[in-house]
């Protein structure tokens, strides 16, 4: 980068993500700086709504593998969720899936009891799928509803995920839609904000 565009992109960037300590009045706690970002592993159980054959429906075998997942928070009602999810193990004639998501996702304080809190996720992305003798297939415009509880201790930048569900809709598969599903469990770490 040239010397002369960098002094003007800098000041742009000091302009936009300076604090605003201009304000006359006090913002109530419940509403102040939100800005969060945690960063987390988990583990996932999912039934890949495939029996294999071509035939969709209810697999004789639930798939399970690790994923890891980014929250961003802006504001009290504005968050965003980026999640993969690699579900390799527990395999039955070599059927995986493989999934990468992002959306809206929101904390819901108003029912914020001791550290948990619940919140509600819709996400959208990438789904790729393994089908037998390692025929694999992806597409975007997979859609994925879901939530869960996030636990933290007062004072402490680890976050607890102990339940997170998942359902979701890969439409034009085998000409029709699956509908895999599942639960996942993790913990993150808070690395900006509260």
């Amino acid at each position: 980068m040239r010397l002369k565009s960098f002094f003007p992109a800098l000041f742009l960037f000091l302009l936009v993500f300076s604090p605003n300590s201009g304000r006359a009045q006090a913002v109530p706690s419940g509403y102040g700086k939100m800005f969060s970002v945690t960063a987390g592993g988990m583990g996932s159980v999912f039934q890949p709504d495939y029996k294999g054959g071509g035939v969709p429906g209810k697999s004789s075998k639930s798939l399970i593998g690790p994923g890891a997942y980014v929250d961003l928070r802006f504001s009290r009602w504005l968050g965003v969720e980026a999640e993969g999810r690699w579900l390799r193990f527990n395999e039955y004639a070599n059927i995986h899936q493989d999934n990468y998501l992002l959306g809206y996702w929101l904390p819901v304080d108003q029912f914020r009891f001791g550290g948990f809190t619940p919140y509600v996720k819709v996400l959208a992305g990438y789904g790729k799928m393994n089908f037998e003798f390692n025929e694999a297939h992806g597409r975007f415009a997979n859609l994925a509803y879901g939530g869960g509880l996030d636990y933290q201790r007062e004072g402490s930048r680890f976050v607890l995920r102990p339940f997170d569900f998942e359902y979701q809709q890969w439409p034009n598969w085998l000409g029709t839609s699956l509908h895999p599903w599942g639960f996942s469990a993790g913990i993150g770490y808070r690395i900006w904000g509260r």
